[in-house]
């Protein structure tokens, strides 16, 4: 399909007459060290389109060049910005640019050059063509659940629609699918730390803990889910070695698996932050790890433990351990 749109963006380019326009060969010096095999068709527009450029012609046949150059090549920066210098030009229809940005998405849905100039589009036509952009993203993301750009634009749209409304439960849709889709987990986050109406994560974060610790029983090896936990404290570790709910789900899971990583990863967080199990949770955890009784060697028997369950990362968790006297002794005084 690609180059269908190559062939007929160059033939239609011959529409216009161009007699009056001299080619300007790209210079590559006297003696190239590895001259670039162009087709004929791609030196020919861009040799149009240097000449162009060079004149600053803001036309429809400039225009209609830089579509041809663009099928060539969708990741060229310079036609594109020089594309839209013309469309403020001609006062062109955005809604047809946006079809024309539609056209050219299709298998390039990485390109930085393509989002750029979409939200260019969106941010010229107005909040009129917000929601329409939105359903867009959502198809992207249904083929790509992990497209950056997608989510980079969906974000951009939500800040300049000023309506969040749905998108917790777009995400939380999401994670229904693919619990350990890190990038949903990521726009939850962003949701509820920037939305106005939400109070920031402050207001939010009991009813977030809740959220994630069910996620996390459905799912208990889920690091991504693990992870988001961590982070509705970032700003707040007291907070975090106090609620109860965080340290019960986390222990609770370790005393189902003990290979559990996540969590006894989550656990040495936990106690490097200052926190104390209970004496029923220490009770719970001497049956796994019975060589302890003090929080600095609770930590250190999590580390001596996770070398062994996490092989992969055996070297970090032993430089967690050699962290680990410092950091407890100062949290336990």
């Amino acid at each position: 399909m690609a180059a269908a749109v190559v062939a007929e963006g160059v033939e239609a380019g011959l529409d216009f007459d161009w007699s009056d326009v001299e080619p300007v060969p790209q210079n590559d010096g006297p003696r190239p060290v590895v001259p670039i095999a162009y087709t004929d068709d791609f030196r020919e527009a861009m040799d149009r389109f240097r000449a162009i450029l060079a004149k600053d012609e803001r036309s429809p046949r400039a225009l209609k060049l830089t579509g041809d150059v663009i099928a060539l090549n969708p990741a060229n920066y310079t036609v594109w910005h020089f594309r839209r210098l013309v469309l403020e030009a001609l006062s062109s229809n955005l809604l047809e640019e946006l079809e024309f940005v539609n056209a050219n998405a299709e298998g390039n849905h990485k390109n930085y050059q393509i989002w750029h100039h979409r939200r260019w589009v969106v941010q010229k036509l107005g909040k009129d063509a917000v929601y329409q952009e939105l359903e867009f993203t959502e198809g992207a993301l249904a083929d790509d659940p992990k497209n950056y750009h997608a989510w980079s634009h969906r974000q951009w749209l939500l800040q300049e629609l000023d309506d969040w409304s749905w998108e917790l439960d777009y995400c939380s849709t999401l994670l229904k699918i693919d619990s350990a889709n890190n990038s949903a987990w990521n726009q939850r986050f962003f949701v509820i730390t920037k939305c106005p109406s939400l109070g920031g994560l402050h207001q939010m974060r009991d009813s977030e803990v809740r959220y994630c610790t069910d996620a996390i029983k459905q799912v208990p090896a889920n690091e991504s889910s693990w992870r988001y936990l961590k982070g509705l404290f970032l700003d707040d570790q007291s907070a975090l070695v106090k609620d109860p709910l965080v340290s019960e789900t986390c222990i609770s899971e370790i005393v189902k698996d003990s290979y559990n990583v996540p969590a006894l990863g989550f656990l040495l967080d936990l106690v490097s932050a200052g926190f104390q199990p209970t004496a029923e949770q220490s009770e719970m955890l001497q049956k796994i790890l019975p060589t302890w009784v003090t929080p600095s060697e609770l930590a250190s028997a999590l580390c001596t433990l996770l070398e062994t369950v996490d092989p992969i990362r055996c070297q970090y968790w032993a430089w967690r351990r050699s962290l680990l006297p410092l950091a407890v002794t100062v949290s336990e005084t």
